[in-house]
């Protein structure tokens, strides 16, 4: 009982978090505040700090750092340029990343970019990231075997509401598969990326034990294994971009340390295409193939060129498949040259979902929970109109 009602008062603060962020985004508009002006605070929020030339931080990393560590939420504006630096949030109140732009709702247009260039080599893949949304270092890291790194009992929940809109994160080590080099991760958070680049060769996208992000209209560049983690992914309406062909595009792994969610990567009328015509990968990237055997990746509704391989899907490695009844690798109805229907029948590793199997990751809110209480749709935290 007493585990009841303290999950009840949990989603009722978090309730009231979303709604003041809600209200909070509200209140202005975004297009005015990103865009370049002689006053760069002009169309913006009181509570918005400026990083850049003519802001009083020159860094996006001693913005977050200066800011309280309560649940107010906060909008730091980055001026156009390239900042070479690791990014790491850990304040539990909703926080916005906005780009300098001319154009809000054009990606390929944007004016920020964030580098770093690290490998995990002999440490943890934490250590690597370009962007890190987590509570604590120990939420964060990736660990290994088939649990990963344990995060202690009683870890609290990270940000609940945390957005970037028109900015690009780089991780640049190697212009190739050589080590884990992360773009972005994020663990115990609530996350949304919009018109957002993120760009590395291996394991570009991690999103870890009770991480929930979710990508609209956004650019996420590969090679090996460019999308992993415990957490939930949502990519809606985005560009998956082959720089090669490793392991797979998507690697997932759940485990019985994660809450009962519907964990997985979950990519949706989206494109899945080579990053240049020259690029001699026809029929050689798979899909994903399972980190374990929980793994859970759909595909729905996307568009695939010809670099997919016939079989979609494929097993870890032949001497070590992974993959049992648990095993979730599917696609729902997506078309293109990558799309060989005789192709995922031979391989017998792909799914193909009928509708009534597909229901229950057919939306957002039958995916992402409110953290801990179980219960559906309480999705506040996503921008669902971020063109508006």
């Amino acid at each position: 009982m007493a585990w009841l009602h303290f999950a009840s008062r949990l989603s009722a603060l978090l309730f009231a978090l979303h709604l003041s962020t809600t209200l909070a985004l509200s209140q202005f508009d975004r297009a005015a505040c990103q865009y370049p002006t002689e006053d760069p605070f002009e169309g913006c929020p009181s509570n918005t700090l400026l990083v850049g030339p003519s802001g009083n931080f020159s860094t996006i990393q001693s913005a977050v750092l200066s800011l309280p560590n309560d649940t107010a939420p906060y909008f730091i504006l980055v001026e156009a340029g390239n900042y070479t630096e690791q990014v790491n949030v850990t304040r539990r109140g909703p926080l916005y990343l906005l780009g300098q732009t001319l154009a809000p709702n054009d990606r390929t247009q944007n004016l920020v970019a964030v580098y770093w260039a690290a490998i995990a080599g002999t440490g943890d893949n934490a250590y690597t990231s370009t962007l890190t949304v987590a509570p604590t270092l120990n939420a964060s890291l990736t660990g290994s075997g088939p649990t990963g790194n344990p995060v202690p009992p009683g870890t609290p929940f990270g940000n609940t509401d945390f957005r970037v809109y028109n900015m690009d994160f780089v991780n640049d080590y190697a212009p190739y598969s050589d080590d884990p080099s992360l773009a972005v991760s994020v663990s115990y958070a609530n996350t949304g990326f919009y018109y957002t680049g993120f760009y590395s060769y291996q394991d570009t996208v991690y999103i870890g034990k009770l991480g929930n992000a979710y990508f609209y209209d956004s650019e996420i560049a590969g090679q090996t294994d460019f999308f992993y983690g415990f957490g939930t992914a949502w990519v809606q309406s985005s560009l998956i971009t082959l720089r090669g062909c490793g392991g797979g595009i998507t690697a997932w792994k759940g485990t019985n340390t994660t809450f009962e969610n519907k964990y997985g990567i979950y990519i949706h009328d989206s494109a899945v295409m080579k990053v240049n015509t020259s690029l001699s990968i026809a029929g050689h990237c798979a899909l994903g193939r399972p980190w374990n055997a929980q793994m859970r990746a759909i595909f729905a509704n996307n568009y695939l060129d010809d670099s997919i391989r016939p079989a979609g899907y494929i097993e870890w490695q032949s001497t070590d498949p992974r993959i049992d009844y648990n095993t979730t690798m599917a696609e729902y109805y997506d078309v293109g040259p990558g799309f060989n229907l005789t192709g995922r029948m031979d391989g017998g590793v792909t799914a193909l979902l009928t509708p009534e199997e597909y229901e229950p990751y057919s939306s957002v809110e039958r995916v992402f929970q409110y953290p801990f209480s179980g219960e559906y749709g309480n999705i506040a935290w996503i921008d669902f109109t971020p063109w508006a």
